[in-house]
């Protein structure tokens, strides 16, 4: 009898001491993004593109012994922290997923951070959240994201401006944290370049009318506008009025701003303006153009960061053995840099039998992943031009 129960706690002891949940039949992934709100119109080709590399991982039946992975969404909705938080509570407690890709916008991504990440354990990798102050929140090591910090979109916007002879500007940014990072990224860097920022004014999103806000601007005057906001909110009422008014006629658009749905609700009057998101001109970005188009999408800003993220967690789960938080996040840098063989997109099958059999990975992915500080992206940014009523890449940097 003895011996048999020291037996029993023997492979007890080699369980509990085993690499959590190796092999299990499901595995789900949260992908926690704004599919409603002033961004609602990016999120569609956001989940699509963090549900391909899902897709892909479960398809290959590599991934933790067979385990297979599946999506589950919830609505972050970008400007509603409560929302956002109880969005992230239901994908963990209800749910059960592993792991989030996401939030999406800045505040949201911080709010379920706090409240949800951080207390529940659960690695959050974001593909769109780039306020400067995710730098430095303190995250446990949980937190990791795909995007680069609005510190580099600040000075690749007053390069920009600067460049085109371009010396004094307005500018408005939406009133939350993406916002005030992002205008004061923009001010500090154009006024660093010897530019000069006539006005940094706010705005609320959801409101019916921007006259007033717009008389502002106007009154401070400037070469042209800047608008730090939502395409599909606050951003998007700013230039109509603007437009409507004679205030301004051309109009400086950081990533939130970058959309086919703000090209169509203004028309032909956006022609002429210009602006910048994150995005590359790398192998893996144009690979990943044809694995969006072979599975029914057209990717958009933030889509290759999605497919990354997720890359990375499962990527990362594989190399630890782990579908566990605290197991696994300590692999995220590793398979995202060198050294390691070079991993592109549609190859994560291949990552996986290499880190099965423990070798090195260094993912590449859709957007030439490189994660710098406590876990962010290096950044790359595509510039464009509002011409014949389209969006259309002028360059990278």
């Amino acid at each position: 009898m003895k011996t048999a129960i020291m037996a029993l706690a023997s492979a007890a002891a080699i369980a509990a001491a085993a690499p959590a949940a190796y092999a299990q039949d499901e595995m789900k992934l949260g992908v926690l993004l704004a599919f409603t709100g002033p961004l609602e119109s990016l999120a569609p080709s956001i989940a699509s593109g963090a549900e391909l590399a899902i897709k892909e991982v479960s398809d290959s039946g590599k991934f933790m012994d067979g385990t297979k992975v599946s999506p589950v969404r919830g609505d972050s909705t970008c400007i509603d922290a409560g929302a956002a938080t109880a969005a992230g509570e239901r994908l963990v407690t209800s749910d059960g997923v592993a792991a989030i890709v996401g939030a999406m916008c800045s505040g949201a991504t911080t709010a379920v951070l706090q409240n949800v990440g951080i207390p529940n354990g659960i690695v959050m990798i974001s593909p769109s959240a780039t306020s400067p102050a995710l730098s430095t929140v303190e995250d446990n090591g949980l937190f990791f994201r795909t995007a680069p910090s609005d510190a580099r979109q600040g000075e690749i916007i007053a390069d920009m401006l600067t460049e085109r002879g371009i010396k004094e500007v307005a500018l408005t940014y939406t009133n939350n944290d993406y916002g005030k990072g992002l205008g004061d990224s923009i001010a500090s860097a154009f006024e660093k370049a010897g530019g000069k920022i006539t006005i940094n004014a706010a705005h609320e999103d959801g409101k019916g009318d921007y006259s007033a806000e717009v008389a502002a601007l106007a009154a401070a005057g400037g070469e042209l506008l800047v608008v730090a906001g939502y395409l599909d909110q606050g951003g998007k009422g700013i230039i109509q009025a603007s437009l409507d008014s004679g205030a301004f006629d051309t109009f400086l658009l950081p990533d939130g701003m970058v959309g086919d749905a703000l090209v169509a609700a203004i028309g032909d009057p956006l022609n002429g303006s210009f602006g910048v998101l994150p995005g590359s001109d790398s192998d893996g970005a144009g690979v990943y153009a044809k694995l969006a188009e072979a599975a029914g999408f057209k990717p958009g800003v933030y889509s290759g960061e999605a497919y990354d993220a997720a890359a990375l967690i499962l990527l990362a789960m594989e190399a630890a053995k782990s579908t566990k938080s605290d197991d696994f996040k300590g692999k995220i840098m590793d398979v995202a840099n060198a050294p390691g063989e070079k991993i592109m997109p549609g190859e994560l099958a291949k990552a996986l039998e290499i880190l099965a059999g423990g070798g090195d990975v260094d993912y590449v992915g859709a957007t030439s992943v490189e994660l710098i500080g406590a876990g962010e992206s290096a950044g790359s940014f595509r510039e464009i031009e509002i011409k014949d009523g389209a969006i259309e890449t002028v360059g990278y940097r």
